[in-house]
């Protein structure tokens, strides 16, 4: 039985689109990755047989091997294998250490997140860093892409992309591919732009870079915020 034939309330992928990851049991989210059961059985009642199986312990689950998941009524050669790519993806994930975040806290820290970016481009592109309360880069994108002479920056994505990602502050940049550093009117009348638009939202733009394939110029560092 396919997991859309299930009750609403209990369909694993409608209840993690709903309610998040953490709020599935292990038989949902086994569930979720089989994705059907057998006959008899729904994805859940299966993925909680196979699950009582090892009394619940998703490490002695990793132990089994493929030929052993297939004894399951209903877990082929396919199900099995991705049951046991899951389980190494999770031992995997778990001998990794978590990458620490660079922190910005000057215009010189933001130019080297951005230089690699943006330094040796031949037309304008708009990029943002995003922080959390910390000054930790959460989240760099790019989000505009000009010709020549300008890159357009829509105010609306660039504060859409710093809620989705719960950000408290803002860097924005753009490039010179003249290599002329001073900003022109549209730049700084964007960047006054961007700053309401922070403060209404309490998001705050804590710089904006013109970087070109040597040097950098900062709104923050020219006292132009």
């Amino acid at each position: 039985m396919s997991i859309k034939f299930l009750a609403e309330d209990d369909r694993p992928r409608e209840k993690f689109l709903l309610k998040g990851k953490n709020s599935l049991s292990d038989s949902e989210l086994l569930a979720i990755i089989m994705g059907s059961g057998n006959r008899e059985e729904t994805a859940v009642e299966l993925a909680r047989r196979i699950l009582d199986s090892v009394n619940n312990n998703w490490n002695q689950l990793s132990l089994l091997s493929v030929k052993d998941l297939m004894k399951f009524k209903g877990v082929g050669e396919v199900k099995a294998i991705s049951i046991a790519t899951a389980l190494e993806i999770g031992r995997r994930r778990s001998s990794q250490e978590i990458p620490e975040k660079p922190v910005v806290s000057k215009s010189n820290d933001a130019y080297l997140v951005l230089k690699n970016h943006l330094s040796d481009l031949r037309t304008e592109e708009f990029w943002a860093i995003f922080l959390n309360q910390s000054n930790k880069v959460i989240h760099i994108a790019q989000l505009t892409q000009g010709g020549i002479n300008q890159s357009i920056v829509d105010v609306r994505i660039l504060f859409k992309t710093a809620l989705d990602h719960f950000s408290t502050g803002i860097i924005i940049s753009h490039n010179h591919p003249s290599g002329n550093l001073k900003p022109s009117k549209e730049d700084i009348d964007i960047t006054k732009k961007i700053k309401e638009a922070g403060n209404m939202l309490s998001i705050q733009l804590l710089d904006h870079l013109i970087i070109t394939q040597n040097s950098y110029f900062s709104f923050a560092d020219e006292g132009l915020l």
